[in-house]
């Protein structure tokens, strides 16, 4: 059953996704409901008092390699089960909320869930067709951020549609100076696809329009930014923004 959730049928069957790693464990331990917990001997020994009287499965660590979907392995492995979350869309009227347009690499998607984190983001929205975040190579690469982090999947260009009186911002070659533009802080921050950015219908539903500039402006540069450093970038800018302001 635990090797079977490192596909999304089998997450949509069993209702479950795991956490993998001493690290990724103990900071999502709080935060979920755990159905099972899978451990070495030598790894109950040495951390069981950080699980607040919970009492781990033992397993040899040739079972926990086959249960595994890291290519190395750790000592410890938690299933627990995928929470019910709504969102309030209210919410984007009060704060910054993230929206994904098919971001399709698990390390990216767990990247941005790792950049809200740091800035204060709770909220992100993604396109039906956006990673899973629950995918297991999503929940390493949140270091975890998928804790406090909620992502919800919608009908993207429905949800902007709903929200057309919050400011829509999106990374674009056309765009205006985001050094040079200011910037509200709360709406809707859209990021693309990695190789095609965002949608035609995301596209013309954004109302600003911003640009990431290369320094110096005339020194030939890569072709684009991956889009998690660009989500960096761009929410960084909100916040040292939102910082002059007060």
């Amino acid at each position: 059953m635990v090797a079977s959730l490192g596909t999304a049928k089998g997450r949509k069957e069993h209702g479950c996704f795991v956490a993998e790693g001493t690290k990724c464990v103990v900071d999502t331990w709080p935060f979920f409901s755990c159905r099972y917990l899978f451990a070495t001997a030598e790894w109950i020994e040495q951390n069981a008092a950080s699980l607040n009287g919970a009492q781990p499965i033992e397993a040899k660590r040739a079972d926990i390699q086959q249960m595994s979907q890291l290519t190395t392995p750790s000592s410890v492995i938690a299933v627990y089960e995928i929470p019910q979350s709504v969102l309030d869309e209210a919410v984007v009227n009060e704060q910054l909320v993230i929206a994904l347009d098919r971001v399709q690499d698990p390390g990216n998607l767990g990247t941005i869930m790792r950049v809200a984190d740091w800035f204060g983001i709770s909220h992100i929205v993604c396109s039906r067709d956006t990673v899973d975040v629950y995918n297991p190579k999503v929940v390493q690469a949140t270091m975890g951020a998928i804790s406090r982090v909620k992502v919800h999947y919608v009908d993207l260009p429905d949800f902007i549609a709903r929200h057309r009186d919050v400011p829509v911002y999106g990374t674009l070659l056309d765009g205006d100076n985001i050094y040079e533009t200011p910037l509200q802080n709360q709406g809707l921050v859209v990021m693309g696809n990695e190789g095609q950015g965002l949608s035609d219908e995301v596209k013309a539903m954004v109302s600003h329009r911003l640009l990431i500039p290369s320094y110096p402006p005339e020194r030939p540069t890569s072709e684009s930014l991956n889009v998690g450093m660009a989500t960096a970038i761009t929410i960084a800018e909100f916040r040292r923004q939102a910082g002059l302001k007060k």
